[in-house]
């Protein structure tokens, strides 16, 4: 399964490179993650919690960062094993370019894999599944750095309607008018 997104992030290059490499924000961006410890040279260890349809499974495994070129590139590989559930496999090639408004625009390209009973699943659901991981990693990644989204403030009351909230007589639903005796 392949695909690829861009997202333009409010953080300058230096910034994301830094994030991206941090054993904390990697946790904080992986759905279903319990632990990610280590560093970008050694590589990290994870343990991943996911259900993929029917199959939930605890996935232990390893992250390795290579071709890092400072604040410009990295790939992220990633191998999992799920016990009896099976095995996932993942490598995103991360490119990050100074953006016009001062942010990055990060651009990945993301290969995956499984096998075992995962695999049995059928391409559909695991190739949602897959565009999922991987889109929601990058938005977390996104809202980690740039804040929450923001959400529009509700308008402050009409002062008309304020004033007087009984301008109006109720209405009478429609089963009393029917049922009504006069």
């Amino acid at each position: 399964m392949h695909m690829s997104d861009t997202r333009e992030i409010k953080a300058d290059p230096a910034t994301v490179y830094a994030a991206l490499l941090d054993p904390e924000v990697l946790r904080a961006c992986v759905a279903g993650a319990q632990e990610v410890t280590g560093n970008p040279q050694d590589g990290y260890e994870a343990t991943v919690i996911q259900k993929v349809g029917p199959v939930k499974a605890t996935f232990k495994g390893q992250v390795t960062m290579s071709d890092m070129v400072e604040n410009r590139s990295l790939t992220i590989t990633g191998e999992g094993k799920g016990g009896a559930a099976g095995f996932a496999k993942g490598t995103a090639g991360v490119t990050l370019e100074p953006s016009e408004t001062g942010g990055t625009i990060l651009g990945y390209e993301v290969e995956a894999k499984v096998g075992g009973k995962l695999a049995q699943l059928g391409s559909r659901l695991i190739d949602g599944f897959a565009k999922k991981m991987a889109d929601q990693f990058f938005a977390r990644l996104q809202e980690t750095l740039d804040g929450p989204p923001e959400t529009p403030e509700a308008p402050p009351p009409d002062d008309a309607a304020a004033a007087a909230p009984d301008a109006e007589a109720p209405k009478k639903s429609w089963l009393k008018k029917l049922t009504r005796r006069d």
